[in-house]
């Protein structure tokens, strides 16, 4: 007996980790039934996957299911269907969920899983271990008959041993992973499957939390993706875990979904002391609008729970949603703008999506709705949002990922429009209509690399600030560019060696040295550290007080903290051209003596700026 379960992930990627397969392997590790977990990627060959399956010749195949990987899901199984008829072929998820009686009466399944799986599952595994019949097992679905209640969901979360405390996965082979400290949603969002068929968030205990999170600590996780759908819906909780995470795995970076209503002072604070970025659901700035979706929006609590997380420190972004009901184009670009305007480190934009299962797919036929009706169910138009709306809105969207997510504008986004007189909607449509003339239409952010984004914005930045009036501008404008992609490019490069911890080695003369990876050489037209002091850029004012004197300097990573050291033109000139160090006659001619020279090596191995190559 051997049951295969297969995941079908988007694409490979640290959040390719087949965790609803590994909790259902770890609740039946009790039936001792061989259970072996698959993982496949869009865009891989049907029938090379139906044959890689069928060479471990299981008994039986399930497949967990979702909007993305429901056609790639459908054409395997026939593929194993035809070529082995006896195995047993049925599925489980979010999407066999949503609409059991189709995806059974296409006749390629043996049965659907419906609900929360582990119980299903346990008890299957058992059926097929005894040879005996899974027809009257709760949650399971048979083609032609009739849905049995799923068992009610799992009370003690802590009762599903942890897959990864089990060795189920092994977060070593991993670069980052899923982690789920809840499940269930309190909020009944009319587009969302979250909350269906569940009432209220069950949570997996302190106690199972601090035993894993210690685990992955141990193990050198890299990244962990909280999976839970409002990770601070219990303030208190949330903290005690924010707090956890600090003492006990400080180097990991993490991902939360969160509410903004119930975000403090306190938890701000608590968020930008570990290493984390947030993703709020703002999906519409109009009240009316959400209000049709089932939420409520209050614009003042909004504005101030983000103005803490800015005050903190705290990376944030937002999901904005176009096509809502109610909506329309101009409606969404307000939204588009309220949210550029609260400084979010990232915009995560989409089409709304008629899910099946959902309030909206329900209603959607009265309120003139028409979508696609096969996956990924995007919206096609409503009365208030056209076809022609929707493409806007895509390439609105496309421009925001390239220039402003991709693009790393967040401290510079909102001083660019201010200086040029424009809504931030507006400077995204020039974008987008520059952008096809420049590169044709569909662009979208996964077709460039990041130099290619930063030559693209420094080209439509010349382009925007090339008229009369704004030309004046243009050093300025560059200046903060460079500077904040350099930033950015520093922050996010390896650290080889914490600052500080350098051996200085007797004889300097006998070494070559090189830059440090997370080090950058910059040139500016105006002083960095004036611009620098300035805080938030205005940049009308600035170009009006601010001489263009000219300054170099080297933006480096020092501890964690990204640090810029405005340098004379020899030390600049000593760092650019380290590979004829220590050349004598090469010293005169920038202006430095030997000890000179010395003392300032000192320095940048202490600063992390440069490190001794070995080649």
């Amino acid at each position: 007996m051997l049951i295969s379960l297969v995941s079908i992930h988007p694409s490979p990627s640290p959040q390719s980790i087949p965790l609803a397969n590994a909790f259902l392997k770890a609740y039946a590790l009790e039936s001792a039934v061989p259970i072996k977990l698959v993982d496949f990627f869009l865009g891989e060959d049907a029938a090379t996957c139906a044959m890689q399956l069928a060479d471990s010749l299981p008994d039986a195949v399930g497949f967990s299911m979702y909007v993305w990987n429901h056609d790639l899901i459908h054409k395997i199984a026939i593929q194993l269907r035809h070529s082995h008829p006896a195995v047993i072929l049925f599925c489980g998820g979010p999407e066999a969920t949503a609409d059991p009686e189709t995806i059974t009466n296409i006749g390629i399944f043996d049965f659907v899983v419906i609900g929360e799986g582990e119980a299903p599952f346990l008890s299957l595994c058992q059926a097929l271990a005894a040879g005996g019949d899974y027809s009257n097992i709760p949650g399971v679905l048979l083609p032609g008959s009739t849905i049995l209640p799923p068992p009610p969901p799992i009370a003690n979360l802590d009762s599903i041993p942890s897959p990864y405390l089990t060795g189920v996965i092994d977060a070593r082979a991993n670069p980052g992973i899923l982690w789920q400290l809840s499940r269930g949603c309190s909020f009944t969002c009319d587009f969302c499957f979250d909350s269906r068929g569940t009432d209220g968030v069950r949570h997996f205990s302190l106690e199972r939390v601090e035993s894993e999170l210690r685990h992955f600590a141990a193990t050198g996780v890299s990244q962990i993706f909280v999976l839970d759908s409002t990770f601070n819906v219990d303030p208190k909780r949330a903290k005690k875990i924010l707090r956890m995470i600090k003492k006990l795995a400080p180097a990991i970076h993490f991902h939360f979904e969160v509410r903004n209503e119930f975000i403090d002072r306190e938890m701000a604070g608590l968020f930008a002391q570990i290493a984390c970025s947030l993703q709020i659901g703002l999906q519409s700035a109009d009240r009316e609008v959400l209000k049709l979706v089932g939420r409520s929006f209050n614009r003042a609590d909004f504005t101030e729970k983000v103005g803490l997380l800015n005050e903190s420190g705290a990376v944030f972004g937002f999901d904005l949603i176009y096509g809502l009901p109610g909506d329309t184009l101009e409606g969404f670009c307000r939204s588009l703008d309220y949210a550029l305007s609260l400084y979010p480190n990232h915009l995560d934009i989409f089409p709304l999506a008629v899910l099946p299962g959902t309030r909206l797919a329900v209603r959607g036929a009265t309120l003139n709705m028409q979508w696609d009706n096969t996956p990924p169910y995007i919206l096609e138009a409503t009365d208030s949002f056209s076809r022609s709306d929707m493409a806007a809105a895509a390439g609105l969207a496309a421009a925001c990922d390239i220039f402003y997510t991709r693009g790393k504008t967040v401290a510079w986004f909102n001083a660019i429009v201010t200086a040029l007189g424009l809504k931030p909607s507006v400077f995204l449509q020039k974008f987008s209509l520059w952008l096809i003339d420049y590169r044709g239409n569909g662009a979208k952010e996964s077709d460039f690399s990041d130099d290619e984004i930063r030559e693209i914005q420094l080209l439509f930045l010349k382009h925007l600030f090339g008229n009369k009036k704004s030309k004046r501008l243009l050093p300025l404008v560059l200046d903060l560019a460079n500077y904040h992609h350099q930033y950015a490019a520093v922050l996010l490069a390896p650290i080889t060696e914490p600052a500080g911890n350098v051996q200085i080695p007797d004889n300097l003369g006998s070494h070559r040295f090189k830059l440090a990876p997370s080090a950058r050489v910059v040139h500016f037209t105006y002083d960095i550290e004036e611009l620098l002091e300035c805080g938030e850029p205005r940049i009308v004012w600035m170009h009006e007080h601010l001489p263009q004197l000219g300054s170099q300097a080297v933006i480096y990573s020092n501890n964690g903290m990204v640090c810029t050291e405005s340098l004379a033109t020899p030390y600049i000139s000593m760092l650019e051209q380290l590979n004829k160090w220590p050349d004598s006659e090469y010293l005169s001619g920038i202006g430095l003596t030997i000890e000179e020279a010395d003392e300032f090596l000192v320095f940048a191995l202490q600063e992390g700026i440069i490190a001794i190559s070995l080649s």
